[in-house]
């Protein structure tokens, strides 16, 4: 995986310490006027396998939008529009193979397809294709869960939280909506 030249700058100084990295994650759709199963961007990674929605690293000043799209069009040659903030989650702490040790503060966007036909256009990935909903390839929790949150009718984005605002995500999981915090499910 390509690594951005201000991580890169940071670890330098900090070595493998622990690193709070902004990042986002891209579910693409794609309708077809007439068909009713709406298809979702996936890519295979390069470093794991595993199947995912485009994800990638906010560079700095760079709105975290904005990040999905230009990782949308980096890794998968896809032209796509940011719909709606889907969920806010902590993922990690992640142990790299050469140490270093980084959690990601992720911001998960449902995008709608502009243009382009899928490839792996950057190394990141080996595949990039729209598939079905119903013919998603095996992926982690978290990952499906985002896409049926992109896929759902719920403007508000979801997120965990400690009820009593401590820090960890420990607590019981909520989502903001209409002013007020609830916990998730309610």
């Amino acid at each position: 995986m390509t690594t951005p030249q201000f991580i890169l700058d940071l670890r330098e100084h900090i070595g493998h310490s622990p690193l709070w990295v902004p990042g986002c994650t891209a579910v693409v759709l794609r309708a077809h006027e007439g068909e009713e199963e709406t298809e979702v961007l996936v890519v295979r990674r390069s470093d794991t396998g595993a199947w995912t929605p485009v994800t990638g690293i906010v560079d700095p000043g760079e709105a975290p939008a904005t990040a999905a799209v230009r990782e949308v069009l980096e890794e998968a040659d896809v032209v796509a529009s940011p719909r709606r903030l889907v969920s806010v989650d902590v993922v990690g702490p992640v142990v790299y193979d050469n140490g270093d040790v980084s959690s990601y503060l992720d911001t998960a966007f449902s995008l709608d397809w502009v243009s382009g036909e899928p490839r792996p256009a950057d190394g990141e990935n080996t595949e990039a294709r729209f598939v079905r909903v119903s013919q998603l390839p095996p992926m982690n929790e978290r990952f499906r869960r985002v896409i049926a949150r992109a896929l759902s009718d719920e403007v508000a984005a979801a997120f965990e939280a400690s009820p009593s605002g401590g820090t960890g995500g420990q607590g019981q999981g909520w989502v903001q909506g209409d002013g007020e915090p609830r916990p998730a499910g309610l």
